[in-house]
């Protein structure tokens, strides 16, 4: 597909950004990735805008990765949108038979007419040639563009309720450590559902609020007709170069402090934390599995192994995991073989999933899922749809969902202490 490439340097990025997100939104499909300018030693682009579809492609799960390795091979261009967790149904025989207040279809990708990059200061236009005569009028038009003020229509406080209570959470948690006394599972991700009825909220303007909490390297603005996913995530799920492929688990947490020796203190507790470390090198070997099942014999390597980084509201713990494929080997059946993600899910992988259906009370959805692209060559990057919002505008729903990984150390008390500590941002910015 022929694109038409156009460029222009900006000076106020910052302004241009917040300007570009709100002229998108009046579009029916939005997808905005936003790295808030995260020094990181993978990355392609500072931000990235795709908008208005020429084709798409939605469906269940059902046979959900081979239309999508369909759809992508026959439309050779730039498409982007996402992967829900429930997309688990289609690479093993498990279901999703728990309440889900936002009813998001399992899997939607598009082919953008209006594709806009962001990189170091220039910005550059990648049109379809049957709106390409749009490119300069949409650029003065994003330039000065005025937000409507909805900040204060019908304003009320949002009632966010819990989908389980705590005491049904502690017991929850301790069937969970039964499990994995038993020998079941050695860990597994419990996550608790926040929502809110009748509500209503701007979505741009929740989204800048939650971003500017977090500025963290994966932020993402979705728009699919009434459904929205506000996201400020943290964490990479898979990414693909060439023949090179990257996975970047996130698992160990510690809160951040405003003192500075004692935020450097919280940074080294947690390097040497035993239960964190060894919940990271769980899931490291849990995905070196995963992605050896594509890779080329041998390639598998981890690069970096439970490195420290450092987010505005706390540090987190990452790994790095590496290999080669074959330039033959289809993009769409690289992620189905890591689908879904080790650091949602657990280790065995499948008694992990089994186990956290059954004690879960909501459809996870586009929660615990991924947002991202492919380019024309296959190439691809996706993130992990964590520390999110979604919104469902047409049902007035609103959801938020924290979780934390289970394992033999775990005590009930303080998993349910980390869901908080994580929801605590969804929270501030609905507020």
């Amino acid at each position: 597909m022929n694109r038409t490439i156009k460029q222009f340097n900006i000076t106020d990025i910052e302004l241009f950004k917040s300007n570009l997100l709100a002229w998108s939104s009046s579009f029916e499909e939005v997808i905005w990735l936003d790295s808030n300018f995260y020094k990181q030693s993978h990355g392609s682009y500072d931000a990235v805008l795709a908008a208005e579809a020429f084709t798409s492609i939605k469906t269940d799960y059902y046979d959900a990765f081979e239309n999508l390795k369909e759809y992508q091979s026959v439309t050779k261009d730039w498409i982007f949108g996402y992967l829900t967790y429930d997309l688990k149904n289609d690479v093993e025989r498990l279901s999703s038979k728990n309440y889900d207040g936002l009813e998001f279809p399992d899997l939607f990708f598009f082919q953008p007419k209006r594709l806009i990059f962001l990189k170091e200061g220039v910005l550059e236009f990648h049109y379809l040639g049957m709106i390409d005569d749009e490119i300069e009028s949409d650029f003065q038009e994003i330039s000065s563009f005025i937000a409507e003020d909805k900040s204060n229509d019908g304003k009320k406080d949002i009632q966010i309720q819990h989908r389980i209570e705590k005491q049904a959470y502690l017991e929850k948690v301790n069937a969970m450590l039964t499990h994995i006394h038993r020998g079941d599972i050695y860990e597994a991700n419990f996550c608790q559902e926040f929502y809110a009825e009748n509500t209503t909220i701007d979505p741009v303007k929740t989204f800048q609020n939650l971003n500017e909490i977090s500025k963290p390297p994966f932020a993402t603005f979705l728009k699919h007709q009434n459904k929205y996913v506000l996201s400020a995530s943290p964490e990479r799920y898979i990414r693909k170069e060439g023949t090179q492929i990257i996975s970047q688990p996130i698992k160990g947490t510690a809160k951040r402090a405003e003192d500075k020796e004692e935020d450097a203190l919280l940074i080294k507790e947690l390097e040497n934390d035993t239960k964190e470390r060894s919940e990271n090198v769980m899931i490291v070997d849990l995905v070196r599995n995963d992605l050896s099942k594509v890779a080329v014999k041998g390639s598998v390597k981890v690069e970096e192994l439970c490195k420290v980084y450092t987010f505005m509201q706390v540090h987190q713990m990452i790994s790095t995991i590496k290999a080669e494929v074959l330039p033959t080997t289809s993009p769409v059946d690289i992620i189905k073989a890591a689908f879904p993600m080790g650091s949602m899910t657990g280790a065995p992988k499948l008694s992990a999933m089994k186990i956290i259906e059954d004690l879960e009370e909501t459809k996870r959805g586009v929660y615990s899922g991924a947002v991202g692209y492919f380019s024309p060559n296959g190439d691809f990057d996706f993130n992990v749809i964590i520390r999110s919002i979604c919104f469902n505008s047409e049902k007035k729903y609103v959801s938020f969902s924290a979780g934390s990984a289970i394992t033999a150390k775990s005590k009930p008390e303080k998993e349910y202490e980390e869901c908080l500590v994580k929801a605590a941002a969804m929270r501030r910015a609905l507020q």
